[in-house]
């Protein structure tokens, strides 16, 4: 994300691997962002592959008690004077034997597609922009977003790996460039601070 922006932008990225919005506040990851915001900070607030995960009770967090954490992640950052940014989880990729693509996610980017509209929070739905993005390199080329690893390409993972969910180096810089593509369509001030 940080490549996108020139000098005058600071980015701090508090996310965690494997936290819910429930695991995020248990803990204390989000009240340190809290005392730290400043009027005219943004705050981009994407969660949901964690919260959504039933089988994984340490992090699983039903609908409800999701949004409720997303309300208090509003409130609290407008509290602050900084305006916070609702961005819907990215699609994991997932292909049937058919090659037909389909979602995991749930409830989880529709309640916050509801808590924008309901609270006016500028919306980045990277769940569609990402679905798209894999839909259209289908089910073989969409494999080099993702962390696929060929077996014996790196004596660390020497059986190589198939990970759906976290991005390859190029992956990543495509779903920063469908965040910065939504920062221009909501014509957010951020754009001014792009670089050309």
């Amino acid at each position: 994300f940080p490549i996108f922006f020139d000098g005058s932008v600071t980015i701090q990225n508090h996310a965690k691997n494997g936290r819910s919005t429930r695991t995020f506040i248990q803990e204390n990851r989000w009240q340190p962002i809290v005392d730290i915001l400043k009027p005219g900070d943004y705050v981009f607030i994407q969660f949901g592959h964690n919260d959504g995960s039933k089988e994984k009770v340490d992090r699983y967090t039903p609908p409800e008690d999701y949004r409720t954490n997303l309300i208090k992640f509003i409130m609290e950052s407008r509290g602050k004077k900084a305006q916070p940014i609702l961005c819907t989880p990215i699609m994991r990729r997932r292909f049937d034997d058919y090659g037909k693509f389909f979602d995991t996610h749930g409830v989880y980017p529709e309640i916050v597609r509801e808590l924008a509209a309901e609270y006016n929070v500028p919306l980045i739905d990277l769940h569609r922009k990402s679905e798209k993005l894999i839909v259209d390199a289908g089910p073989d080329n969409s494999k080099k977003i993702f962390l696929w690893i060929e077996p014996g390409k790196y004596k660390s993972i020497p059986d190589g790996k198939q990970d759906n969910t976290h991005f390859s180096e190029y992956g990543a810089v495509q779903m920063a460039q469908l965040a910065v593509e939504a920062i221009r369509e909501l014509k957010l001030d951020l754009v001014n601070h792009l670089k050309k």
